[in-house]
Formats: structure tokens, C-alpha cells, sequence
């Protein structure tokens, strides 16, 4: 599985906390998984090769670290977007924003400009044309805020 076949996983399954309780988000995790397992061709068109223990490892932790740090991410965003609020945000388009997000803000391995360009072909994918130009301009503002900050912080 490609990182960005696993991202679009990671997305998919934060989408769904908009419609579950977080307590139920483990099990969501679990039957995504079991489901892309079973029906690859349903649930990710042209996927490069199966879904294997490591990949399912990847995607469970990444979406647990999202979901922890979920109201975290949800003020960074406000902020950079000029306070708009994220309730006022589609759902797949705070899911994606959510996403990308943390890979900016809290994860190493991923370099912000690789984050912002995944979200957008994801945003392209699954959000109308007019979000692409938002998130864009939301996840360029959290990359500028973040790399103005001292190292201490």
C-alpha cells in the first residue's frame, strides 16, 4: 500500500468520527480495514497491492494520534484560517484538513509542502472544486505559522 493509498484510508476513517460517538472509533477503524481487506476494488479503486499487517499497524496508529489530538488541531486550524470556524466546514473537508494537519504540525517523517499536496489531490477527489483553493490556502498558513515559531517551543 503507498502512503497516499494509506492517507486516503487515514481520511476515510476520520471522516466517520463526524457520524460516530468516539468510543465507537476503534470499531470504525477495524471494519474499514476489514472491509478494504475483503473488497480492495470497492474501497480503493486501483490499490498498488494488498493491505498487509504493517499497513493496518500504520493506519490504526494514525488515526488514533489524529483523533487524540483532534480539538488541538481543530484551534491551530481556526486560527489559520482567520478564525473560521470548523463547524462551519464540511465534514469531508475538516476530515481532510484534520489530516493534513497533524502530518504538518506532528509528524517528522512528512515534509509540509508533501502534506498540503496530498490534501489536495484528496480535496480534488472527494470535496467540491471551491475547497481546493480554502484548504490550500488554510494548510499554507499553518505551514508559514509553524515555521515562524522558535525551535523551543
Amino acid at each position: 500500500m503507498t502512503r497516499s493509498e494509506a492517507r486516503d484510508s487515514i481520511f476515510r476513517i476520520v471522516f466517520r468520527e463526524a457520524f460516530f460517538p468516539p468510543e465507537g472509533m476503534e470499531e470504525q477503524t477495524e471494519e474499514y480495514l476489514s472491509a478494504l481487506e475483503e473488497e480492495p476494488e470497492v474501497f480503493l479503486p486501483g490499490m498498488k497491492k494488498e493491505l498487509e499487517e504493517e499497513d493496518r499497524e500504520y493506519i490504526r496508529n494514525k488515526v488514533d494520534r489524529i483523533l487524540e489530538k483532534t480539538p488541538e488541531l481543530d484551534a491551530m486550524l481556526e486560527q489559520a484560517s482567520r478564525d473560521w470556524k470548523m463547524n462551519r466546514v464540511g465534514k469531508a473537508e475538516l476530515a481532510i484538513l484534520r489530516v493534513a494537519a497533524y502530518e504538518i504540525c506532528f509528524d517528522d517523517d512528512i515534509p509540509g509542502k508533501v502534506a498540503i499536496n496530498e490534501a489536495l489531490e484528496l480535496t480534488k477527489k472527494y470535496c467540491d472544486e471551491k475547497a481546493v483553493s480554502f484548504i490550500n490556502g488554510v494548510l499554507n498558513q499553518l505551514l508559514k505559522e509553524g515555521e515562524q515559531k522558535p525551535e523551543s517551543e
